[in-house]
């Protein structure tokens, strides 16, 4: 792309945390960037709601790989773990089962082969061939892949012998069933692709590679949450003297001459640049924001036909008093329900919500005294549904109050008479999703990450519908997850040219 060197103006459409990222890559490359975000705070999906004392972290919990902030930072000239509190976890989770039975993961090897001789001791062997698997596709998939642009086709085509030797075709859960008998191990290993959107019946085994993420880098938190990342962001931004604008919807992209030049805000008023990077989500972005510029590829009959993420129900609340109360749950907790794959059935293919559901019970306050009140408790609890795009779609203003009720009899399992000592909560839907986050069928992750719905059959980081327009985040490539939005500013970096540094920007009109 070329432009005027005098004209160093770039936009950033979100202050989710791949548009943070975005604004700071492109701040340490000599660009003027003004971030444009709807909701009152950064992060996007990864921001918080204060209440009553309590912080509820309304998105993504778990930082399984540190290094790519630690690289964003540095190359920002800046110390990521200076501006941010990571601590480790140890254990990384628990699952729990309906019999009673539990599985703790570890970085710990002889630890992780005590829980699998604990399940199944015939298994032992298959995990340890399971783990070498996982990373052969780390070593493809991460490594290869996902910090490397993938909008030209040959990217893409020339992984596809290591894929076939790999067996990429194979999804997750195929593969844990040809390692290990036991069926709790088999979710024990495929369940990861759900924390991106994925249905580990379908997307494919590459997505294996989490396990040797996890055994590599740890899974951690950050203190304050990843609000606190997203803040601190937000700070680094700022320094290069970069704006960050809250409650402001941007309602268009401006093409001119085949190119992306300017956008209009819901209340009319129009911000010129000649660089626009879109960390909407991509299908917002194609279908609402590129509304009257005629597209080649992603039309809306072609997002139509795309497999979309599941939708998630969130209950938020906090507890009084409880801190020395249910000793046993930790900092995260899968409570599994009587069904896996026909629970994912439900979901993925048949959108329908059922009687029966599996939970994700984050308790951060056993962590970081900051996400409660001193002797309280924080929670969330996030159960996998079906998303708004399916005919018979569930009419959440109907069901809330029923499928709440249904959750509450499952946690009562791990939590008993938690609902006794709630003291403020507060509930997101699909359709929280579709309007606090301009996500298309109130999704939780954009697009399905499917082995046809990746690297070059994703939307591209670079737009193929518009010179100058760039996009980042969860719909576009690598992918949802920490390490994917993040490394999507990566692929940007690549991608743009370095601006020179110039005494004085041309502000935005309108600023």
């Amino acid at each position: 792309m070329s432009q005027p060197a005098t004209d160093n103006r770039a936009i950033v459409i979100g202050a989710g945390l791949g548009g943070l990222a975005a604004a700071m890559r492109l701040g340490a490359k000599g660009y003027a960037v003004t971030v444009l975000d709807k909701l009152d705070r950064s992060g996007g999906r990864g921001s918080s709601i204060g209440q009553d004392g309590h912080r509820f972290d309304l998105g993504p919990t778990i930082v399984t790989v540190p290094q790519v902030f630690e690289d964003l930072w540095s190359d920002c000239g800046r110390d990521f773990r200076a501006d941010v509190n990571l601590r480790p976890l140890e254990p990384f989770y628990e699952v729990r089962w309906p019999d009673g039975s539990t599985f703790s993961a570890s970085s710990d090897d002889d630890k992780m082969l005590a829980e699998v001789a604990k399940l199944n001791p015939a298994d032992v062997a298959g995990f340890k061939r399971f783990l070498k698997d996982s990373r052969a596709r780390y070593v493809v998939g991460f490594e290869g892949m996902v910090a490397k642009p993938m909008h030209r086709l040959w990217e893409t085509i020339k992984v596809l012998p290591k894929f076939a030797q790999l067996r990429a075709d194979r999804s997750i859960y195929g593969l844990a069933a040809v390692r290990v008998k036991d069926e709790r191990l088999r979710m024990a290993l495929s369940f990861h692709p759900l924390f991106i959107g994925g249905d580990p019946m379908h997307v494919t085994s590459i997505y294996a590679l989490v396990a040797h993420l996890e055994k590599t880098y740890g899974v951690h938190y950050a203190i304050g949450g990843v609000q606190a990342i997203a803040d601190a962001m937000a700070d680094v931004v700022r320094s290069q003297g970069g704006v960050i604008r809250h409650k402001t919807v941007v309602d268009e992209i401006v093409v001119t001459g085949g190119a992306a030049k300017a956008v209009v805000l819901d209340d009319g008023k129009q911000l010129d640049a000649p660089l626009i990077v879109s960390n909407a989500d991509a299908g917002h972005t194609y279908d609402h924001l590129l509304r009257n510029h005629s597209k080649r590829r992603w039309t809306r009959a072609k997002l139509g036909r795309k497999r979309w993420s599941m939708g998630l129900y969130v209950w938020y609340f906090g507890t009084k008093g409880t801190a020395d109360k249910w000793a046993d749950v930790g900092h995260h907790t899968i409570v599994n329900g009587p069904r896996y794959k026909g629970l994912l059935h439900d979901i993925f293919m048949k959108g329908k919500l059922s009687d029966d559901m599996s939970l994700y019970v984050h308790r951060p306050s056993v962590t970081d005294s900051t996400a409660a009140p001193k002797g309280d408790d924080t929670f969330y609890v996030l159960s996998p549904v079906p998303h708004l795009g399916w005919d018979n779609a569930v009419d959440w203003q109907i069901e809330e109050p029923i499928y709440r009720a249904k959750v509450a009899a499952e946690i009562e399992k791990i939590i008993p008479g938690f609902q006794d000592d709630i003291v403020t909560e507060t509930v997101f839907t699909p359709e929280t999703f579709r309007d606090r986050y301009l996500s298309p069928h109130g999704c939780g992750f954009s697009l399905e990450p499917r082995i046809l719905q990746s690297a070059w059959f994703r939307p591209h980081n670079v737009s193929e519908e518009a010179k100058g327009l760039y996009l980042v985040g969860a719909g576009t490539h690598p992918g949802a997850g920490l390490p994917g939005v993040i490394s999507s500013a990566e692929v940007l970096a690549k991608l743009v040219p370095n601006m020179p540094v110039i005494s004085s920007s041309i502000k935005l009109a309108a600023e």
